[in-house]
């Protein structure tokens, strides 16, 4: 198995349970070097070398960058570049995808089908990216999620919590703003699952409930012993850059078809409060 963004937080997470099931699996890295391979998706020669080297059984690509002047190309053109090595090497491909890819408009969790609209250049450019898999790789599978957090070291919102209680950095909390967080592990579990199978198209695999990030942020600091109510509370409608509000999952499709259970936030974070962020930890 290669996982693209092996040295991310699903990437690394990934590869780890992919090697306890007994996969032989290696992961790319662009900028950290905790990976075995250095690739930049951009280059598509470099990532057909490597694919081809590797040849793989399945590739999982989790590489993607959220903002800056690179990150279009790295989303979609590598997006495409990997889907085509994948199906040129005869892999399994399993893409990434999110839910910034609707206009958070809607009042009910985003089902497959349910058209999408970007509001923001992020998720324009996931969009595309999932347009360019399809494209050369019809058989490929994507997979759309949400926040990701819960693992053996604090997700990056679990660190901005952190961050905020600490008075090191000044966060407002949306309020009106709604996803499904899952557990790392949990997708990741879930995502290899589905290596294994035949699905095809887009599937939605993220946690179970709509939540504000607001909500969101507070249970993940009472989980750690905080006061919950010391975090900023604010209106994703009144920030200058627009962002899509409810834009929940329903992934019960997902949860059809899959042995993994996907887990609540309440859940994960009652089951292992020794691994949330505090203090004097991360």
């Amino acid at each position: 198995m290669l996982v693209t963004g092996g040295s991310g937080y699903l990437g690394g997470e990934l590869l780890r349970r992919a090697q306890a099931l007994g996969w032989d699996a290696v992961g790319t890295h662009m900028t950290h070097a905790t990976a075995e391979f250095a690739l930049d998706v951009r280059d598509a020669d470099a990532v057909d070398r490597l694919v081809a080297e590797i040849a793989p059984a399945a590739v999982v690509h989790t590489a993607y960058l959220q903002g800056g002047e690179s990150m279009r190309a790295v989303n979609v053109d590598g997006a495409g570049h990997v889907a085509a090595a994948a199906v040129r090497a005869g892999a399994r491909f399993v893409h990434l995808s999110t839910d910034f890819v609707f206009d958070g408009e809607g009042r009910r969790p985003y089902r497959e089908d349910d058209a999408t609209g970007p509001v923001n250049e992020y998720g324009l450019s996931k969009l595309d990216a999932e347009r360019a898999v399809v494209g050369v790789a019809p058989a490929a599978l994507v997979v759309r999620t949400s926040l990701i957090f819960g693992g053996e070291t604090p997700s990056p919102h679990e660190r901005m919590v952190a961050e905020a209680l600490a008075g090191e950095r000044e966060v407002t909390f949306f309020e009106d703003e709604y996803r499904s967080p899952v557990a790392v592990g949990d997708l990741a579990a879930a995502l290899l699952e589905l290596c294994e199978s035949d699905a095809a198209g887009v599937l939605h695999v993220a946690g179970p409930e709509p939540v504000t990030r607001l909500a969101f942020a507070r249970a993940i600091a009472a989980a750690a012993g905080e006061d919950p109510d010391r975090l900023r509370a604010g209106r994703s409608a009144d920030q200058p850059v627009r962002r899509p509000r409810y834009c929940a999952l329903d992934s019960s499709r997902a949860y059809g078809m899959l042995r993994t259970r996907v887990r609540s936030v309440g859940e994960v974070l009652v089951a292992s409060p020794s691994r949330v962020w505090h203090r004097n930890g991360a």
